[in-house]
């Protein structure tokens, strides 16, 4: 015997879709506010407990500031899926219709070079770290905790500069 699903109202599965494809869609933005939000708790306690206690807390910076790298290739990501990076678009706004298509596909493969160069090398950088036994200065925890967000978050960035050349692409076509 055999269960059929119970049917769905039209429309519904579509809308489904439309919801996940929007949250895969902001995944960046959630992350982002997120890291700040810890960063800024982070940061207050150590303005507090300075005030009250006449002492700093040691891991405050260290996270603070390896969040922060974080944030800035989320930030870039965004950016890129958003198309609101910083570009030097005077070249390509005035090349005639022949040329504004590949050199949107080149900018692209120039910033994919980009992130794939700082991918390879935050890999070495973990290989070396864990190969070392480095561990962070306040927190004594393994420092390529920190670093593997390069490679992760640089394989982000490279995905949504991707999306934006296909989209940047589909408006030169028109």
């Amino acid at each position: 015997m055999t269960v059929s699903p119970p049917s769905e109202p039209p429309g519904a599965s579509a809308s489904r879709g439309f919801f996940v494809s929007r949250l895969a869609d902001r995944v960046e933005e959630g992350a982002c506010v997120l890291l700040l939000a810890v960063m800024t708790l982070v940061a207050f306690a150590n303005v507090v407990t300075r005030y009250l206690i006449r002492f700093s807390l040691a891991f405050t910076e260290e996270l603070v500031v390896s969040l922060f790298v974080w944030l800035t290739l989320l930030g870039t990501a965004v950016a890129f899926r958003e198309g609101s990076h910083l570009a030097f678009t005077f070249l390509v706004d005035r090349c005639p219709g022949a040329l504004r298509r590949p050199s949107i596909w080149l900018s692209a493969a120039l910033g994919v070079a980009l992130f794939g160069l700082l991918i390879y090398f935050g890999l070495g950088q973990i290989r070396s770290e864990r190969m070392l036994g480095t561990t962070s200065e306040a927190l004594a925890i393994p420092q390529w905790w920190y670093t593997a967000g390069i490679p992760a978050f640089g394989l982000v960035v490279i995905v949504r500069i991707i999306q934006g050349a296909v989209r940047a692409d589909r408006k030169a076509r028109r």
